[in-house]
């Protein structure tokens, strides 16, 4: 509820103190800039906002005139009011505010008889507590008013007192001048405003600095000299009568919501009101309003702003069509900056400087974006122009964290200017000889995708958000195709996690497109013109629109040395290691192996430089790098066998097989990950996704993996699921811990000298006491679920819940931080009060205080002793403590050197000399005290930062935990049978790959998901001693083929991340790879057909299956001609059946191709079964059986599909003759003869000698003017012959 203060309005001439950073002013008159009544204005600017009647308004606070049209309500003020109670309950009523010279309209809700006051609900939901009888006020009549429901700034019965502050441009001192328009007397609390910032709030500041920049942003240099002294600079608060004490002004109500702290005042026009009659009102005319603000700005850019278009230049007065043009810089014409005032000049320096970027800049409590940003501002966070001929507009700064992700996520690059300086210091600076007449104000921080580390969308999203530096290097070998060395570095800046890594790659670019598939960066920094036309169609094709930066290479992409130069002199700082010391044990281990060998992993390093030049850039550094947790890039799948600890899943299988992004939307539902993520922590989830990416290929892990989970089932499932529900309570205490560890050293926005009106140190506080409370909760959650130890095997489940092992032994550490001081009130209060014991120098402060004021307690004892009173005590008079009150009768007692303060009826008040004396001890002992207390935070932070290596080790204990419980639930998702997989040998280059599964379900697809029906599980065996280590699939269209496919890649895959499988059995020996090829996609952005997509990622399986590999191919070769695709097809199968012998299932409508290979021992032909019927139109009708069954399918019936799909009868019918005559054609007794499995085996056995030779022919068919070759005539006379024979 809204407090009545007398304290002035902090927007007195509210328009001039913001836009005067950019406007010039035609005149010097002090009252407030006349508010138009053209109804395209009403949104137009804040100053509309704060009166609701659209005539001219002159400065005084009279109410305005009502319109004459409409019938004059009762005006009611004051004394003369009738008095109200209940009865008044329910009415509409108008009350004027005066410092807003504006009326606002309100309901009168409820009326308390002990202080006969009115609650009022006004209409922007704000409440309010009213003495009418106090109160200028209206009844509305009428409901619908056409009075606007506005958001109010600061009321006050009062007229106040207006006091001018003038600081004249030729002085060189800059002191103030006061000029009072009042005849109350001076205000002595504008004078000393600085010092009592803390007590009266942030506002106090953000007015006095704007009006001591004004001066200079409201002057055009033409007319400065012109407007010397006439500036006008309006008051904080005004004078208070009597001992009344000053109150803090209290913020409005828009201001106070979200969190934001005292004294935050929101303009309104910044974000409009939401009720739903505003925005019925304001909608159509806030459009109009923006409509003719973007004319006028696009006139006056074209008129001044040359140098943007035509005539623009970078820094370096390079030219765009110039050679290494800098389009992230500009050059300003000095012409243009000669007319431009100081303030003026401090923004385009900070613009020319980063074109790229949008500026935040800081200017009191609010952030605004002047010209071009402006446009931003109000396109993409819904901001308003404020009045003036420049773009400009702003929000408050508690709205920082909320309008920098939002445009940081729709791929703007945000630069914080923040004042590091206040109003004080800079006036300290003039006085000593400083002609700057605006604060300081320096590059804090620069906020992108990549960037991010708080904000509410990313706590709501779980998934990481990467930034991945990129660099490539060709070797070139003698006889050779050159290779392609990439080096990468990947950031997630959230948590603190880099990877890095450098490895060779093949021609399509395979290792890379599987890093980019798995970890979608959002951002990616690459050096300019280094990365070959491949890569970069690589990375537009497997990203999802990345910000992508381009740096200068080795200036700003920095080499291996460099990078290692840099490294050492961050981790020296953060070590405290000499300057002097050239080893290298300051680095991490990771990054310690890679420097030792240097010449080995330069590309790596070269990325890392990048990397880090990008993060200084954003002043993330060396916050990042301090407690950074590195890791080393896993294999990407073309060393040796033994170096493969984890099957690799390219894009091409991540993308076909769904198991992140659904094909769809691209959202998650319907994919393997979304079916097993049952984990309740946010990092539990990432672990998760990333086992998914990698499933293992040691049979030893997998083993451990599959134990720990079967011992979380059955009787140790209610332990797990206590767990569960213990965790859910988490935030992500992966993001939080890097969080408080960066801020471990303040810097960037968090500087010291960061001027902020918001309680940083207090939302610090509390994430630290939550990051404490999280860790205690993992801990005691893991110790619960230790008890089921006793009944489990598990080698994994006993390392992680064991103390001393993966669970890391850290109740010392959180007793410390439990005895150090009271969570629960440090977290209300925002102030940490350190136990005794605790902080040594805090204690001893505290003991200097206490014996100060057991000195002073003597002393009175010693008083009344002296003056032979008992009665005689300390007293408290304002600002005077420890007043010695004497009675009056004993005034001739008292001494000559006591001074005499104050008085009162009976009393008289004095400080002695000792008292004075103790009172400058006790004033130094506590400003001791208080610095100290101030400064516990930070070294509580640094203690527990001490300790990082266990915080961490605890979040990736309780994060691997969820996930093996998360995949002990899943399995009752699953439908039908599961079993535990059972894995025969080990990746081998000589044993024969074995699969083998009974009833196989699909992990994601269930029947209830299906509509009509249910799931039919399949028996599929592939490879071993007994059989073929090929399928060659047909059947009929819609009949399963390609969900069969997906079906088994998807089991091995859930096999081999340790869950268990929806199957009554499922044997496997471990696959390497799985490759997977289906679905008609282009990728036109690339320059590739459907056709040559799919021969592309044909061509990466022929080139990299192994003999343990799993191969799915779907229909290969449909992309072109018939005669094309089947020889392709063949050939493609031949040769993984021939040369690499690997697991595989082919499924094709190429029906000749089951000829080919009808008594191949190393191909098993099966298809989709299905009955078909006579249909009543002449088309059969299928009946879709999916179940896998052996022999080909005569054919694939795609008639019956167009007649599902609804096509005319005419069509379907005369589609169905043709197809008879096709078959006629092409062999409609072969289909019978392998429908009876009595073939002719003399006409088999020449029918594939004809048909091999056919698809050799067809392969190589070239045409000439005059037809087509004359072998390939002889063969389809020979293939007729035969088709004629049989």
């Amino acid at each position: 509820m809204r407090r009545n203060t007398n304290g002035r309005s902090p927007l007195v001439n509210q328009q001039r103190q913001i836009t005067a950073f950019f406007s010039k002013s035609t005149s010097s008159s002090p009252s407030p800039s006349p508010i138009l009544s053209d109804s395209k204005s009403i949104n137009n600017d804040k100053t509309s906002k704060l009166n609701p009647n659209p005539k001219l308004t002159s400065a005084s606070p009279t109410p305005p005139t009502p319109s004459p049209s409409n019938p004059k309500p009762i005006l009611l003020v004051g004394a003369s009011s009738p008095l109200y109670s209940d009865d008044v309950i329910g009415k509409r009523i108008k009350v004027y505010w005066p410092l807003d010279k504006a009326w606002y309209e309100g309901t009168v809700k409820s009326f308390d008889n002990a202080t006969s006051k009115h609650l009022v609900l006004y209409d922007d939901d704000e409440e309010e507590s009213l003495d009418l009888s106090k109160e200028k006020f209206e009844w509305v009549q009428d409901s619908s008013s056409s009075v606007k429901k506005l958001k109010r700034l600061r009321r006050s019965c009062d007229i106040p007192v207006v006091r001018k502050m003038v600081i004249d441009d030729d002085e060189s001192d800059g002191s103030p001048k006061s000029v009072d328009d009042g005849n109350c007397g001076s205000d002595d609390s504008d004078e000393d405003w600085g010092k009592n910032a803390v007590d009266e709030g942030a506002e106090v500041e953000d007015d006095v600095e704007l009006d001591n920049e004004e001066d200079d942003y409201e002057d055009g240099a033409a007319e400065r000299s012109k407007r010397k002294s006439s500036a006008k600079v309006e008051p904080k608060k005004r004078k208070m009568s009597g001992a009344e004490k000053p109150e803090p002004a209290k913020k409005s109500k828009n201001a106070g919501e979200a969190g934001g702290v005292k004294g935050a005042f929101k303009f309104s026009v910044l974000e409009p009101t939401s009720t739903p009659d505003t925005k019925k009102i304001s909608n159509g005319v806030d459009n109009v309003a923006n409509d003719d603000a973007s004319e006028r700005f696009a006139t006056r850019d074209a008129q001044k702003f040359r140098f943007l278009r035509e005539d623009r230049r970078d820094a370096k007065r390079r030219r765009p069509t110039d050679e290494n043009y800098d389009p992230r810089t500009l050059y300003l014409p000095p012409d243009f900056l000669r007319s431009l005032s100081d303030g003026q000049k401090q923004w385009w320096e900070f613009k020319s400087k980063h074109m790229d970027k949008v500026l935040f800049f800081k200017m009191g409590k609010f952030y605004e974006l002047f010209e071009m940003d402006a446009h931003v501002g109000v396109k993409e966070l819904d901001l308003q122009y404020m009045k003036g001929e420049q773009p400009h507009c702003g929000f408050p700064e508690r709205n920082f964290s909320m309008n920098v992700e939002k445009l940081a996520r729709k791929g703007y690059r945000v630069l914080v200017i923040e004042q590091t300086e206040t109003p004080v210091q800079l006036e300290l600076r003039r006085k000593n000889g400083s002609k700057d007449k605006v604060v300081r104000r320096e590059i804090c921080a620069v906020v992108t995708k990549g960037t991010l580390t708080d904000g509410e969308l990313l706590s709501a999203n779980p998934e990481a958000a990467y930034l991945m530096a990129l660099t490539e290097q060709h070797e070139n070998n003698a006889n050779e195709v050159s290779e392609r060395i990439y080096g990468v570095c990947i950031v997630d800046v959230a948590t603190s996690r880099i990877i890095l890594g450098q490895f060779k790659d093949d021609l399509e670019c395979s290792a890379l497109c599987c890093i980019l598939s798995e970890i979608r960066p959002v951002e990616i920094v690459k050096p300019a013109e280094v990365l070959s036309a491949e890569t970069e169609k690589v990375l537009l094709k497997h990203t999802r629109n990345p910000l992508v930066n381009e740096l200068v290479p080795n200036v700003e992409f920095w080499d291996a040395e460099k990078t290692v130069d840099q490294l050492k002199r961050i981790y020296r700082h953060t070590d405290e290691v000499s300057l002097e010391d050239n080893e290298l044990g300051c680095l991490p281990d990771v990054l310690l192996e890679l420097v030792k060998t240097v010449n080995d992993n330069n590309s790596a390093l070269s990325a890392l430089g990048g990397a880090l030049y990008y993060l200084k850039q954003a002043f993330l550094d060396e916050a990042l790098l301090r407690f950074a947790h590195f890791e080393l890039l896993p294999c990407s799948g073309f060393g040796d066998l033994a170096s493969k600890p984890y099957m690799v899943l390219d894009a091409a299988a991540l993308e076909n097989l769904e198991i992140f992004e659904n094909s769809r939307n691209g959202d998650s539902s319907g994919t393997l990950y979304s079916q097993l993520n049952h984990c309740v922590t946010a990092f539990g989830k990432r672990l998760l996704r990333a086992w998914l990416a990698r499933p293992l290929c040691h049979i030893e892990l997998i083993k451990d993996r599959q134990e720990a989970i079967a011992g979380l089932k059955g009787v140790n499932l209610p332990y797990a699921l206590e767990f569960r529900k213990a965790l859910s309570r988490l935030p992500d205490m992966e993001r939080l811990l890097a969080r408080i560890f960066s801020t471990s050293e303040a810097n960037g926005r968090n500087a010291n000298k960061v001027v902020l009106y918001e309680d940083a140190a207090k939302k610090q506080l509390q994430e630290f006491i939550s990051a404490l409370r999280g860790c205690e909760l993992m801990l005691q959650a893991c110790s619960s679920l230790g008890v089921i130890l006793n009944d489990v095997k598990s080698r994994l489940l006993h390392h992680l819940l064991t103390p001393g092992k993966e669970l890391p032994d850290v109740c010392l550490a959180l007793n410390h931080f439990k005895d150090a001081f009271d969570w629960v009130e440090a977290n209300n209060s925002g102030r940490v009060i350190p136990h005794e014991g605790v902080d040594p120098e805090y204690d001893s402060a505290c003991k200097a205080v206490k014996e100060i004021e057991s000195s002073l307690s003597k002393h009175l004892i010693e008083q009344r002793k002296l003056l032979g009173d008992t009665s005689i005590t300390y007293v408290t008079v304002g600002k005077d403590t420890y007043l010695l009150e004497v009675p009056e009768n004993l005034r001739g007692k008292v001494p000559r050197d006591y001074e005499l303060r104050s008085s009162k009826k009976g009393f008289f008040r004095y400080w002695t000399p000792a008292i004075k004396k103790f009172l400058g001890e006790l004033s130094q002992a506590e400003s001791e005290k208080e610095s100290l207390l101030k400064s516990t935070l930070q070294r509580l932070i640094g203690r527990f930062c001490e300790n990082h290596t266990k915080w961490r080790q605890l979040v990736s204990t309780t994060a691997e935990l969820d996930v093996l419980i998360s995949l002990a639930i899943a399995r009752d998702y699953y439908e039908g049978p599961t079993c535990r997989p059972s894995f025969l040998g080990m990746l081998s280059t000589k044993d024969s790959p074995y699969l083998s599964a009974k009833s196989l379900g699909h992990p994601v697809l269930r029947s209830d998901s299906l509509g009509k029906g249910a799931f039919v599980p399949n028996d599929i065996s592939i490879g071993g001693q007994h059989d073929a280590n090929f399928i060659l699939l047909t059947g009929p269209n819609m009949g399963g083929k390609s969900t069969l496919l997906r079906q088994v890649c998807l089991a091995v895959v859930l096999a081999q991340v340790g869950a268990d499988v929806p199957a009554e059995s499922f044997d496997l020996s471990p696959v390497d790879r799985i490759f997977v090829r289906m679905g008609a996609k282009d990728n036109i952005m690339a320059g590739q057909s459907t056709f040559l997509t799919e021969l592309s990622e044909t061509a990466t399986m022929l080139s990299s299956a192994t003999r343990n590999s799993l191969v799915a191919l779907d229909e290969l070769g449909r992309g072109t001609s018939t005669s094309d695709g089947q020889a392709i097809a063949e050939s493609v199968l031949e040769h993984f059946v021939r040369k690499v012998q690997c697991r595989g299932l082919f499924s094709t409508h190429y029906h000749r191709l089951a000829i080919d290979y009808y008594k191949d021992p190393k191909v098993s032909l099966c298809h989709m079964a299905c009955q078909v019927g006579s249909g009543t139109i002449g088309v059969d009708e299928v009946t879709f059986l999916y179940r896998l069954t052996p022999g080909a399918c005569p054919k694939s019936y795609g008639v019956n599909v167009a007649r599902l799909a609804g096509l005319p009868t005419s069509v379907l019918q005369k589609a169905a003759a043709k197809s008879k005559e096709f078959e006629a054609s092409y062999g409609k007794s072969r289909n019978a003869s392998l429908e009876t499995n009595s073939p002719n085996q003399e006409w088999v056995d020449e029918m594939i000698v004809v048909m091999k030779m056919l698809n050799k022919a067809a392969a190589n068919l070239s045409y000439q003017e005059g037809g087509c070759d004359s072998s390939l005539h002889e063969l389809k006379s020979r293939a007729r012959e035969l088709m004629q024979r049989c």
